[in-house]
């Protein structure tokens, strides 16, 4: 039998009031949010500015996205690593995804839209953007609160100027009958900051500190998970942890999600003097984040029980 413990990931709504740097609001978010990354890496964020029209309309266009023929569909490359096309994997079979690199402008959805559709599809690109530009601001809310929570906010500046948006766009097929149910594998984010958002189908489980494993379920249309990457993590100096995570398909429907994922392109990602002395020793080299994504993506570094750590532990 397993422990009883029942866990279950921190609801921490973003409203107007409490995204305000210095308010009263903004310090007791600041405090949950730390917390929870602490805790479990992750969290659920309650933000209203995703609204049920903006929800419903970009999983219309992941379906009508994921509906085009495959041969188009592997045409998603990138110069990057594991920026492009993953799919046809025999090991999770119900896995599909594309990349879209710069994801939170007009250019960087138009660029793939026309790899998909000759003639671009400005339907698509629209619904995808006006998600993608909110989900770069809760995730910049977020790392600013951050930040400051550790005090060392003078670094934020900087920091969100490197950062690079990719939207990974998901679909889990439904299971046939004897079909094995893993959506995805147990895995941890390489990215400084992940935001997860989901068509009405669950399937994310979490594992915990103390190993066990729980499901994230009945997220609202303006629910967001909000989950730390290895890159976050190494900054911090290891107090944020990097969440293993997977996903298995419940029911039997398809799932749609999108991960939206920072990645620091323009400068070296590297943890901060102030959260290095005596009682926390550097633990972290400072690294190139696309150098490392380039390390996990040969076949031998996946299966490593800490990349980040193999590649830039001290």
């Amino acid at each position: 039998m397993g422990s009883l413990t029942l866990h279950k990931l921190p609801v921490i709504a973003f409203t107007e009031e409490n995204s305000k740097p210095g308010t009263e609001t903004w310090s007791k978010t600041c405090r949950q949010v730390i917390s929870a990354l602490q805790e479990y890496g992750c969290f659920v964020a309650a933000y209203d500015q995703i609204t049920q029209r903006i929800h419903t309309g970009v999983f219309e266009a992941l379906e009508e996205l994921f509906d085009i023929p495959t041969e188009r569909k592997v045409q998603n490359k990138s110069a990057k690593p594991l920026y492009g096309y993953v799919g046809q994997i025999p090991l999770i079979p119900l896995y599909e995804s594309m990349g879209i690199d710069n994801a939170n402008t007009l250019e960087g959805i138009q660029s793939f839209a026309k790899v998909m559709w000759p003639n671009g599809n400005d339907g698509f690109s629209e619904k995808l953007l006006l998600y993608t530009k909110l989900a770069a601001e809760l995730e910049k809310i977020v790392v600013q609160m951050v930040f400051e929570g550790y005090g060392v906010g003078q670094y934020y500046e900087s920091h969100i100027s490197s950062a690079n948006y990719l939207c990974r766009v998901m679909q889990y097929r439904q299971p046939k009958m004897q079909e094995n149910r893993m959506g995805f594998v147990s895995h941890t984010d390489k990215s400084f900051m992940s935001t997860i958002h989901q068509n009405q189908v669950d399937g994310l489980e979490i594992k915990a500190k103390d190993g066990e494993w729980f499901g994230v379920h009945d997220l609202s249309p303006s629910s967001l998970v909000v989950m730390a990457g290895d890159a976050i993590m190494a900054w911090s100096n290891n107090r944020i942890r990097s969440p293993p995570h997977r996903v298995t398909m419940q029911g039997n429907e398809a799932r749609y999600s999108l991960a939206q994922f920072s990645f620091i392109e323009k400068s070296m990602v590297q943890t901060p003097q102030e959260l290095i002395n005596d009682d926390n020793p550097q633990q972290y080299k400072p690294f190139d984040h696309l150098k490392f994504l380039e390390f996990y993506s040969k076949e031998e570094n996946r299966r490593l029980e800490s990349a980040i750590r193999t590649y830039c532990g001290v």
